[in-house]
């Protein structure tokens, strides 16, 4: 008596804007004067949690400080809110997608 392994159908990856925010630690590679920093990322999942935790694991590979994570959406639900999406942005998510990878795309240091 064999049984049939039913395989789950998989779940399509999608592009995730995130916005996260970092604190000081030695390495991180932040302006020395800096007291933290924010950061744009793309990354892809099958769901918003599974994009923020391989981009956490990441940028803490990187030895940055992870303080919040903010999603703000897929490339569809950004739209549907009304935000324009300019053609870098875009092709940074589709590169993002392609490569089932986390693009910082945007790095910007805090100042006191």
């Amino acid at each position: 008596m064999t049984e049939e392994k039913t395989e789950k159908p998989k779940r399509p990856q999608k592009v995730y804007t995130l916005v996260v925010e970092v604190g000081r630690k030695p390495g991180d590679g932040l302006p020395d004067k800096a007291t933290g920093g924010a950061l744009m990322i793309y990354a892809s999942g099958v769901d918003e949690a599974e994009a923020v935790r391989e981009s956490v694991v990441i940028l803490k590979e990187a030895d940055l400080a992870v303080l919040e994570v903010q999603g703000l959406g897929t490339l569809e639900e950004r739209r549907k809110a009304g935000e324009e999406i300019d053609a870098a942005e875009e092709a940074l998510m589709a590169r993002a997608l392609a490569e089932n990878s986390v693009i910082v795309a945007q790095m910007t240091p805090f100042f006191d």
